[in-house]
């Protein structure tokens, strides 16, 4: 598979040459800033997570809040079943309130997370645009 040549690093005034956007100095860290596991996951921990699920799970008799999937419908689904933030914690959603928190299906996990990034997206290039060098 042939591989593209070389170029200056997206950083500007980087003159290091790569072949992936960024130079090793420049690439940007997931989670940059929020180097501890609880401060990633807003203290919640994976036991406290499973206890949420199983309880929103019994109010909403595990279907999905989206489309309303049920356990019933698709017994192999039942498993894969996610615990989801209705309104998400970046958005100023809850973390922990039961009112925010839903199951998702695979599909609509998918769709959903699709969605919360390019809205992510849009709201770093926002920011970005407004900042001035």
């Amino acid at each position: 598979m042939p591989t593209r040549p070389p170029s200056r690093c997206a950083e500007p005034g980087c003159r290091e040459l790569t072949t992936t956007g960024r130079c090793d100095q420049h690439k940007r860290r997931p989670w940059a800033g929020r180097e501890d596991k609880a401060a990633r996951y807003d203290g919640i921990s994976s036991g406290e997570w499973r206890s949420l699920k199983a309880r929103v799970a019994r109010r909403d008799r595990g279907c999905c809040y989206a489309c309303g999937l049920s356990p019933d419908e698709d017994p192999d689904v039942a498993d894969r079943m996610v615990l989801d933030h209705i309104t998400p914690v970046s958005e100023g959603g809850s973390p922990r309130d039961l009112d925010n928190l839903g199951l998702l299906c695979p599909s609509c996990d998918a769709i959903k997370s699709r969605e919360e990034a390019a809205r992510g997206r849009e709201r770093y290039l926002a920011r970005r645009r407004t900042v001035r060098y």
